[in-house]
């Protein structure tokens, strides 16, 4: 009996702890970025939102993410399925590569992108002949959230092509379809899920990217302001009722997403 209620102690304990440790570190934050924005009431929101420079950052930062996000989706899905189904020297490596953008910091990222793309480095001076520039354009900003989003949609492919069974293709082909057909009917219904699941989480992610962006976009208003450059610049100007309010929009956007993400995954599981 002792250790019965000693054994029901530890678990409300540690239930406990993991439970406060969720509030403080996560609602309690999310809960002030809320009250922030409605601090002066709903109109005053919604002129926050609807303020020109905001609405065009974030109706910017929203184009630039999908287009990021279809990058992502169509290398990502031929990565996925290069380091799945084949062998080659030195594929470990590009495997353990590929979680590269997890670990780094987005700061490193943006000058890794910055050197690589500025005016001094090869890919700069070639896009200069060309009368273009890369650094500070919309261009730019979108290898940050290709970059930073990268290992998405490769890490949700991968699983879904190894649990394809192999006699599925093997019919199709004793069938006649070819290596065209079978992939577009037989493997892509199956790696769909994983594709749905990872692209989703990418545009979430590159939705609120700074460190990597901020150091590339050049902050032109209309044309280069993502929103988190501008939620920093208006924390910077002491406006924080204005930087909450395009924070709550790109919450409310990360929260549908990963309602959606998780709805996919129960569908899956459910099959």
């Amino acid at each position: 009996m002792t250790n019965m209620l000693r054994s029901r102690w530890w678990s409300w304990g540690f239930r406990s702890a993991v439970m406060l440790y969720f509030v403080v570190l996560i609602v309690c934050p999310i809960l002030g970025i809320y009250g922030q924005s409605l601090s002066g009431g709903w109109s005053s929101f919604l002129d926050n939102l609807t303020e020109p420079l905001a609405w065009n950052a974030v109706l910017l930062t929203v184009k630039l993410a999908l287009v990021a996000t279809l990058i992502n989706v169509a290398v990502g899905t031929m990565s996925g399925w290069v380091l799945t189904r084949y062998r080659f020297p030195g594929r470990k490596l590009l495997n353990s590569m590929v979680d590269l953008p997890f670990a780094l910091p987005t700061a490193v990222v943006g000058l890794m992108i910055l050197l690589l793309l500025g005016p001094r480095s090869a890919v700069g001076k070639w896009a200069d002949s060309l009368g273009f520039t890369i650094l500070f354009h919309q261009p730019a900003i979108v290898v940050a959230m290709v970059f930073v989003t990268f290992p998405f949609v490769i890490r949700a492919v991968q699983p879904l092509l190894e649990e394809i069974d192999a006699s599925e293709e093997e019919a199709a082909y004793t069938m006649g379809a070819t290596k065209a057909k079978t992939f577009f009917r037989v493997i892509l219904p199956n790696m769909m899920p994983g594709i749905l699941s990872g692209a989703m989480l990418a545009f979430s992610r590159a939705l609120a990217e700074f460190g990597a962006v901020v150091l590339v976009a050049g902050n032109i208003p209309g044309r280069t302001q993502v929103a988190s450059v501008y939620i920093f610049g208006q924390i910077e100007s002491d406006h924080p009722a204005a930087a909450a309010a395009v924070s709550v929009l790109l919450l409310t956007f990360s929260f549908v997403i990963l309602w959606l993400v998780n709805y996919v995954q129960t569908r899956r599981t459910a099959r």
